[in-house]
């Protein structure tokens, strides 16, 4: 059930990186929001905290399609607590492993994003030759046709990757051995560092936003520490 939620919302938050554009499918907003969802809005902070600050030099510019991040930190969050919770706990290592497995999918999901903005360029010559005859009904057919493909999308790779990942993260985790989830440990702690060196290269570009994200994210992960000593 839990899956299904998740590909529904996920799905409607990736779609505000093509029409509302409210900022909602940011990662640092969409991770929470998951994460709120299963009832654990910390690790969906955390989640989206990492993938926000890892693409944040990655601009928006005229028609670039960049990775979808989105799908990223909303698979990233879903996979880590849910498997968490079949495990009974949800160690640092597990977040990092879900990191690994399932940031990949932003670049797939960018060349999927890249077939359906060319199909739409049909769609919206449909709609243009539909205002030419005054046909205002065919107008928001090839609207709703092209916000209907851009929702199906990410909800049906969600749906598929979700539980998958969360078979193979819950199989494979307690079954790695020490020397390895030792690294996994040290990829969680190496993965904000990652994110500051890459606000500090937007500072001439987003001020000191960028900054403070990662000084935040820095101090989350270290009180997190702390609280687990």
């Amino acid at each position: 059930m839990n899956v299904l939620i998740v590909s529904f919302v996920g799905g409607i938050l990736c779609l505000d990186r093509i029409f509302a554009q409210a900022l909602i499918s940011r990662p640092i907003v969409a991770a929470p929001v998951i994460g709120l969802i299963l009832g654990d809005p910390y690790t969906g902070l955390i989640s989206g905290a990492f993938i926000e600050l890892f693409w944040i030099d990655r601009l928006p510019i005229g028609a670039s399609i960049l990775p979808n991040d989105t799908i990223a930190a909303v698979l990233i969050a879903a996979g880590a607590i849910e498997s968490g919770r079949i495990m009974g706990h949800l160690p640092q290592g597990l977040i990092a492993l879900a990191v690994l497995i399932f940031i990949p999918l932003a670049v797939l999901a960018q060349k999927m994003e890249m077939r359906i903005v060319r199909g739409n360029e049909k769609l919206a010559k449909d709609a243009l030759s539909g205002a030419a005859r005054g046909d205002v009904r065919s107008i928001s057919k090839n609207h709703l046709r092209a916000a209907l493909r851009g929702w199906l999308l990410p909800t049906g790779m969600i749906l598929i990757a979700l539980p998958l990942g969360v078979g193979v993260m819950t199989w494979t985790y307690p079954r790695l051995a020490p020397w390895i989830i030792r690294g996994l440990n040290l990829v969680y702690s190496l993965i904000p560092l990652i994110g500051a060196a890459v606000a500090l290269n937007t500072v001439n570009l987003r001020g000191k936003l960028p900054i403070f994200c990662a000084v935040f994210l820095m101090m989350t992960v270290v009180l997190h520490y702390i609280r687990n000593v």
